[in-house]
């Protein structure tokens, strides 16, 4: 019988804007989330209705788009695929994991160290003590994530069904996006989200509502993958988006033009407009927060320059940081629960702030070179006959 072979994937495509984007992203993520530091000022979270979580979604969404398409489009590949695929969420699965205890340890230690209890009542850790038994259970069924650890369970729900979702962008992504937004939409206005124990409530990042930024990303690296954009370039709407961005950040700071608009967006839900239209939710992503991430997203991606400028050396330092964003954003979430522990003894302290901030990006900067440039173990060669 002829041997069958399987169809060969495409290389892989890397674009150094998705690498320095999404390293700028794990940058900011960090220092947001030690929180009162001098450095929250100068995050993406300032300038308008979005954060750096939003386009690191975004962004893991072409990343997956990218690296997992082709097996969805490739006659014989589809069970190839749902390996690799799923083969990378246990992987994200195990991380989470091991970050949530690694981080319990790092409080641990800082309250032995600081003689201070308090950390380990924040961040919904009071309930390993109040109520142990049920949060034991909710942690490795994800529905007890600790504060500040709540981005991964997110990416790996949304990553675990995505095979049919590849499989759709490669045929109907029209009405693949359609789907998307209506889901969006609707677990928006009747607020359903994926359930916690013990505590009631939903996820933080609800993936009802999140799946939208994935998809479209996702939507999108299919869309590099098949040689084309999602949305081309049009200069109407690259001024419009423009436009849109500027306002946004000119509302964030001017606060009469802030509470002129919020009272204008209460007027239209009183009278009966959607609440997620109107609102800046963002465990429901709501309309505004997700227009200004898209928006974002449209302009940098629309000039040659932002590409040259992200494949210059300057940049080079952040594309190592999304090359290796898991185990970056692993050790960044870890240390952010140790510096918050810490600052809830020293307070708002600019030295130590400093120090705490610097410290811990050059550890994940230092781990990102590791792991890219550390000299890996020569391959060796298996001799049955010596072994035997």
């Amino acid at each position: 019988m002829p041997e069958t072979t399987l169809p060969a994937r495409a290389p892989s495509i890397r674009d150094p804007r998705l690498d320095v984007f999404r390293g700028l992203c794990l940058v900011m993520i960090f220092i947001n989330h030690v929180p009162g530091n001098i450095y929250e000022n100068l995050t993406s979270r300032n300038f308008g209705f979005s954060d750096a979580a939003e386009g690191f979604v975004l962004m893991s969404g072409i990343a997956a788009g990218l690296a997992y398409s082709m097996d969805f489009n490739l006659p014989g590949r589809i069970w190839t695929g749902l390996a690799r695929v799923w083969r990378r969420v246990w992987t994200l699965y195990m991380v989470h994991l091991v970050t949530t205890a690694a981080g319990l340890g790092a409080v641990a230690a800082v309250t032995l160290w600081l003689g201070d209890p308090a950390p380990l009542t924040q961040n919904l850790m009071k309930y390993l003590f109040t109520q142990p038994v049920k949060t034991f259970v909710g942690i490795p069924l994800l529905t007890h994530q600790l504060g500040y650890l709540n981005i991964l369970p997110l990416y790996l729900v949304l990553l675990l069904v995505s095979p049919p979702v590849l499989w759709l962008a490669w045929r109907r992504p029209a009405e693949l996006l359609a789907g998307s937004v209506l889901l969006w939409f609707f677990a928006g206005v009747f607020r359903w989200n994926l359930p916690n124990m013990p505590i009631p409530g939903g996820w933080f990042f609800n993936p009802l509502t999140w799946q939208l930024i994935f998809v479209i990303g996702l939507v999108t690296g299919v869309g590099i993958r098949g040689g084309k954009r999602l949305v081309p370039v049009w200069r109407w709407l690259v001024w419009t988006c423009i436009a849109f961005l500027a306002f946004a950040c000119v509302m964030v700071w001017v606060k009469p033009l802030a509470g002129a608009v919020g009272y204008g967006l209460w007027l239209a839900a009183d009278a009966g407009m959607p609440w997620n239209l109107t609102s800046f939710d963002k465990t429901f992503v709501t309309a505004p927060r997700l227009l200004h991430i898209l928006a974002l997203a449209y302009v940098l991606s629309a000039f040659p320059a932002v590409r040259a400028a992200c494949g210059s050396r300057a940049a080079a330092p952040f594309a190592l940081l999304g090359r290796q964003a898991l185990p970056v954003f692993a050790l960044g979430s870890v240390l952010c629960l140790a510096l918050q522990a810490i600052k809830n003894t020293t307070g708002q302290n600019i030295l130590l702030d400093s120090l705490m901030i610097g410290g811990g990006l050059a550890l994940q900067f230092a781990l990102a070179a590791a792991r890219t440039y550390w000299p890996k173990p020569p391959k060796t060669t298996h001799h049955p006959a010596v072994a035997g």
